[in-house]
């Protein structure tokens, strides 16, 4: 049978029609095996694991079929029990796949120590300003000491013990300042009972 005679044959045109079928067959699973290896149009709703524990977010989340991976604690949260999921990616309520990766960042323990700066010679409102900038209360409580400097500072306290430059003390805690009273004396009895550890 010459080629022509065979292009023209039925089993020519059978075989074509098969090899169609085939083709047609193959690509659907294809498609159908895809679809399940990549969980097409698998959607799980990310669950709000804010305040939870480490140990309480892992349970919630293996339950959903979704992996955690902890990453560098956030800055100290008041407002969050110690070791809390304070923040997540994805977010609450984010749609994902299963065993996707969600991204925990927890509350540490306590908030973190800051240098101590040296200002003595600044005045009080320079003082304020900037221990509230790095993350510290000041008391209104000041203590003056016979100075010629007035509202000059001449020291620092915390809780009632002497702080010196570049020591660290925890952030959010409370100082108290000691100024000068521009030698005129003011609280003669406070100043005569710390004027003899104050640092100048």
């Amino acid at each position: 049978m010459s080629i022509v005679q065979f292009v023209k044959s039925k089993l020519f045109f059978k075989q074509i029609l098969i090899a169609f079928v085939g083709l047609i067959v193959f690509v659907f699973v294809i498609k159908v095996v895809l679809r399940f290896s990549t969980n097409h149009n698998q959607k799980i709703e990310v669950p709000n694991l804010s305040k939870l524990s480490i140990e309480e977010a892992a349970l919630k989340l293996n339950d959903l079929d979704l992996d955690y991976i902890v990453i560098d604690s956030a800055s100290y949260n008041p407002e969050y029990p110690k070791f809390s999921v304070i923040e997540q990616n994805p977010e609450a309520g984010e749609f994902v796949k299963e065993k996707r990766k969600i991204y925990l960042t927890l509350n540490p323990s306590r908030y973190r120590d800051v240098t101590i700066p040296n200002l003595n010679g600044r005045t009080k409102r320079q003082a304020i300003s900037e221990l509230r900038a790095i993350g510290f209360k000041v008391s209104q409580d000041f203590i003056y000491i016979n100075d010629i400097g007035k509202d000059v500072v001449r020291g620092m306290r915390h809780n009632g013990k002497i702080l010196n430059p570049n020591e660290k003390l925890q952030k959010n805690s409370e100082i108290t300042l000691v100024l000068g009273d521009g030698g005129m004396g003011q609280n003669s009895a406070q100043t005569d009972s710390i004027n003899d550890d104050v640092d100048f």
